[in-house]
């Protein structure tokens, strides 16, 4: 049965899990899924994008985003600001589209308290210690930022059970074939 509502897929996983590059694939092979950016208050990287990657704001004007019911969820990680913008989910959905959101588990729990019917799916690493070999070979982070991020991969992982799917991105192209067919079993 058809509707005119579209679907709303979430991706989470652990920093270092494999997240960006699952999701630029599936947007590979689904086009006319709608990804929504996430709004944050963290700089930019140096190969990052604004609108593309993030769009990226100021601490004030997130938090008046919050004053005014401007983000879908939102949440405080790593002492900046993550949000989702609900105009362009409530609008996207309502038009027919499906959405893909990458957020983390704060962020989830708090879009399925507005859309229950979303299709959730956590990405796994194979291990903490593939998962921290990962975050080092980055080159992105401190040596405490790694061992934050590794502290929030073993929260984040313990909630893997509320996600409606899971799946451990081991071979990055079986993955990829995983997540490819979950998400063609709710496409309309």
């Amino acid at each position: 049965m058809k509707t005119d509502q579209g679907t709303l897929f979430i991706l989470s996983a652990p920093s270092g899990a494999g997240k960006t590059t699952l999701c630029n694939a599936l947007l590979a092979r689904f086009p006319d899924i709608r990804f929504s950016v996430s709004y944050t208050t963290r700089p930019p990287r140096p190969t990052e994008r604004g609108g593309m990657d993030y769009c990226f704001i100021t601490k004030e004007a997130f938090v008046r985003g919050i004053e005014n019911g401007r983000w879908a969820e939102w949440a405080e990680v790593h002492g900046n600001f993550y949000g989702t913008s609900a105009e362009f989910l409530d609008s996207s959905l309502a038009a027919g589209h499906s959405v893909l959101l990458d957020i983390d588990v704060q962020g989830t729990l708090q879009i399925l308290r507005r859309h229950p019917e979303s299709v959730t799916i956590f990405i796994m690493p194979p291990s903490p210690e593939v998962l921290m070999r990962r975050l080092e070979l980055r080159g992105m982070d401190a040596d405490d930022v790694i061992e934050t991020r590794l502290l929030n991969a073993k929260k984040e992982m313990a909630e893997k059970d509320r996600y409606r799917h899971v799946i451990v991105n081991d071979q990055l192209n079986e993955a990829i074939e995983n997540l490819i067919s979950t998400v063609e079993r709710y496409i309309r």
